[in-house]
Formats: C-alpha cells, structure tokens, sequence
C-alpha cells in the first residue's frame, strides 16, 4: 500500500512514529517537495491526506512493488495500475561535474519543450531577433519627433538590444564589431532571418542551419528585462527628489537661521 502524505508534516514524524511504520511493513517516504504531492499522487494512483482518519480504499493506490534502492538513495515503483505518461530518467556520471552537466543539459530542454508547449513559435536564432528589433528602433518614426528624452530612450534600448548578438560573437572567438556591423547591415538590408553562424564563423542565414529558439524566451527576456530597467529608474527618481528635498530643507534652514 502507498499513502502520499502532506509535505508540511514530513516535520512532524517522530522517531516514535516511524518506528510504528516499519513495525507495520509501512515505507515512509519524507524527502517529496510541496510541488511534487500533486504529481506523484497522480502518477501512482493515490490521493493526498492529512489526517488518519483520512485513510480509505479510495484514498489509496496499488502498485506491485514499492522497493527502497539504499546505494542510489532512490525509490523504485513498479506495476503502476494508470501510469500516465510520466517517465523516469537515471543520469549517470563519472564525476559529479559530468553528471552535473548532463543534469544541466536535460533541464535546459525540458524548458525548451514546456516554451513550445505554452507558446508554439519559433525565432531564428543566433542573435537575429535581438538584432531585428534594434534595427527597427533606429528606424522608428518617433526618433523623428525632435523629443530628446524619447529619442535617447530609444536609441539606448537599440544598443541594450545589439550588445546580445555582440556578445554572442565574443563567446564564440569571432571579432564583436566586425560581426555585429556585418549582422546589423544585412538586417538594415531586410534579411531579418541573417544570424551569427557559430559553426562558420560568418553571419548566414540561420534559419536556413534551423537554429532555431522559443519565441517565449525571447519575448519573455525582453519583457523582464525592460520592467527592471523601469524599476529601477523609478528607485533613483525617488532617491534623486529626497535627495534634492533634503538638500532645500537645509538651504532653507541655514537661510532662516541667518
């Protein structure tokens, strides 16, 4: 039998309680995260209880075998009744750095996986959106408004944008300005799919290699990006008026007392 406690009172199991369980051939399993309960009691078939007199037929789920693997600090379930379509994967690893990596590696496209899932689009990558959108911002009709403020907003956004792709080629051992006037010219030339092409070293079109990113990531780092800019301009404008408030009390004072 499998009960799935709640994560909250993994605290409250006292040696004397868990010694009542291994005298009933109970395994108690303490080490599920809050975010886990709901998954793991799907995936095997059982329902979250908090309380003993909680514990009914329903409640519980059947697998065949429950079995504690003592050298991989892991829990083996086996003869799920309604598995779903969750799966198990066991990373194995020379070291702890490789296995790290691998860990790493896996995790990077599950992300992947769950930004498609949100958001079905896809971005050529290598640079080519960031650099798409500077372009587009140089070209803008309100840098044309004669507005200095909003036009150096602008441009400063467009330059945030560029260092992307800039850094890109640096990362990549090819010359940052050199590979970003190439790239922002054939953007400015209307080949908004052109990105920096990592295994060539030149600027290609990379949709046509199928680099390819999530539009979510993109969007997404742009959004969170801009509104911590914006946090931070209205932090050092409140600074800047208490500073200048606190600088004319004192003037107006030091008058006063003269």
């Amino acid at each position: 039998m499998y009960y799935s406690f709640k994560s909250q009172f993994s605290a409250l199991l006292k040696k004397e309680a868990l010694q009542f369980f291994a005298e009933n051939k109970f395994m108690v399993v303490k080490d599920i995260e809050h975010d886990g309960i709901e998954f793991y009691s799907e995936l095997l078939g059982c329902r979250p209880v908090a309380f003993v007199d909680q514990i009914v037929p329903e409640a519980l789920g059947t697998p065949e075998s429950v079995e504690e693997i003592a050298r991989e600090s892991l829990v083996k379930v086996t003869g799920v009744q309604n598995p779903g379509q969750a799966v198990s994967i066991l990373l194995r690893g020379s070291n702890k750095l490789v296995l790290d990596e691998a860990d790493r590696s896996l995790h990077d496209a599950f992300c992947v996986v769950r930004c498609l899932v949100k958001k079905r689009a896809l971005l050529p990558g290598g640079g080519a959106p960031e650099m798409e959108v500077a372009v587009k911002l140089r070209e803008s009709r309100f840098l044309k408004t004669g507005l200095f403020n909003k036009e150096k907003a602008y441009l400063a956004y467009a330059d945030a944008m560029e260092f992307i792709p800039y850094t890109l080629a640096g990362n990549a051992g090819l010359s940052p300005i050199e590979t970003g006037i190439e790239l922002r010219r054939q953007h400015a030339n209307g080949n908004e799919d052109f990105g920096i092409n990592v295994r060539k070293g030149a600027v290609t079109n990379i949709k046509e290699e199928n680099v390819l990113q999530p539009l979510l990531v993109t969007s997404f780092a742009i959004k969170q990006a801009s509104e911590t800019v914006r946090s931070i301009l209205k932090i050092d404008d409140i600074v800047s008026f208490i500073v200048s408030f606190s600088c004319n009390n004192y003037l107006f004072r030091s008058l006063e007392e003269q």
